[in-house]
């Protein structure tokens, strides 16, 4: 074992150790997450909780992300995304490196975490999202799979009371990009990007869906299921009908 993967695991190790001292993390649906990929995650981004504590319980799969530059401005940071293999990418322009190493470490059957939002959201609630992340899917073809978390959003209210913080991962089904042979434009990215948000919010509880609450303005066209597994705007449908039909009934 070479020494940077005594330090990759040491310092792994560390960090989830302390985010399960902050946080009461249930993780019980990272199972659902392949081994292997290639495949994009694609992330919610609420504050500087979601990397550690999801990056340190989806191991030990394989898994990379792009990761905003100015990250490296602070030297533990940078420090942390260099040993995690993270992607410095240049946000509010397109940034071409970026997208190629993304593109190659998915070549390399890597898991590749993508933020859609661009930027924390501070309240967990869905942010519009950015069409880069919908242009990787269709350049890569690689299949795409929502993991979204809530509940971080009150560590700052936690902290000085020393409440633990709960941290909820939900992992969605995952689906393809299919453009149906129409060729990449703004206004096609912008569509997809809206489509995969939809998918998104659908998994999180109607409180955090933010730009994203309305389910009725949902479509899939772009995108594909595997035979026998539902989308998530189906399945979070069905959990919101029956609901209903118990509110009416007066069951519990």
């Amino acid at each position: 074992m070479t020494v940077q993967n005594i330090t990759f695991r040491a310092v792994t190790y560390t960090i989830r150790q302390l985010a399960r001292l902050v946080c009461r993390v249930d993780d019980s649906q990272v199972n659902r997450i392949p081994m292997q990929g290639p495949l994009i995650l694609l992330v919610n981004h609420i504050n500087f909780l979601d990397a550690p504590v999801v990056f340190t319980h989806v191991q030990p799969r394989q898994i990379t992300a792009l990761v905003k530059q100015e990250t490296w401005d602070n030297p533990a940071m940078g420090f942390l995304f260099t040993l995690w293999k993270g992607i410095p990418i240049r946000r509010g322009e397109a940034d071409h490196k970026a997208f190629r190493m993304a593109r190659e470490a998915l070549k390399r059957g890597n898991l590749l975490a993508v933020a859609p939002e661009g930027t924390r959201s501070g309240t967990g609630q869905l942010q519009p999202g950015h069409a880069g992340a919908a242009l990787l899917a269709i350049q890569s073809n690689a299949p795409v799979q929502p993991v979204v978390y809530y509940g971080s959003e009150s560590f700052w209210q936690n902290l000085p009371r020393f409440k633990r913080t709960d941290f909820k991962i939900v992992v969605g089904n995952p689906f393809r990009v299919d453009t149906h042979g129409l060729r990449s434009s703004k206004e096609l990215t912008q569509e997809i990007i809206t489509e995969i948000m939809y998918q998104m919010a659908a998994i999180l509880p109607p409180q955090y869906r933010g730009s994203y609450s309305d389910l009725s303005q949902a479509s899939e066209k772009y995108l594909v299921f595997e035979p026998g597994v539902e989308s998530n705007l189906a399945v979070a449908r069905k959990k919101e009908n029956a609901k209903e039909e118990n509110f009416l009934t007066g069951e519990a």
